[in-house]
């Protein structure tokens, strides 16, 4: 990969990443007075919601600039799965197994909350996903750094 496109590529990433911390920023701001009332378990639903949300679109950056797009009715599921993948001649994993793991709770969670309409959230469920959540940060940090490192261009 030529300089200019690897510098292209890592200012795409760093933009969303910065979104990604936006996230952050809101979920510890409510992590600190979260309880088992509606309000605060909407509210820290929401923010779960949005901060897998944030991550897919780092992945559907990376998907566009190396592979091509995905479709399809497993779009969500598919994404996340290349994600992981070293696709050889063409660019590293962006993701390793445990970011995997702890991405694809947080993708099912997504899922389960924008069609769950009438259901209410629990407490503990939510309680567990921002531990999750919290745990995927350094490991989504690390994935990332490397994924750049491997790919950075030798001058």
């Amino acid at each position: 990969m030529d300089e200019a496109r690897y510098a292209l590529l890592k200012a795409d990433v760093d933009d969303l990443c910065q979104q990604v911390d936006q996230v952050y920023a809101r979920i510890e701001a409510r992590r600190s007075q979260f309880v088992n009332r509606a309000e605060s378990l909407d509210s820290m639903g929401y923010q779960l919601h949005n901060l897998y949300c944030a991550f897919e679109q780092v992945f559907e950056v990376i998907a566009q600039f190396f592979e091509n797009h995905i479709a399809g009715e497993r779009y969500h599921t598919d994404l996340l799965r290349r994600m992981r993948l070293t696709i050889e001649g063409i660019r590293p994993a962006w993701i390793s197994e445990e970011a995997f793991i702890l991405l694809d709770e947080l993708r099912r969670f997504r899922h389960f909350f924008r069609h769950a309409y009438v259901l209410e959230l629990q407490f503990e469920k939510l309680a567990h996903l921002v531990e999750v959540a919290v745990q995927l940060r350094d490991v989504f940090r690390h994935d990332r750094e490397l994924f750049f490192a491997k790919l950075k261009p030798s001058k």
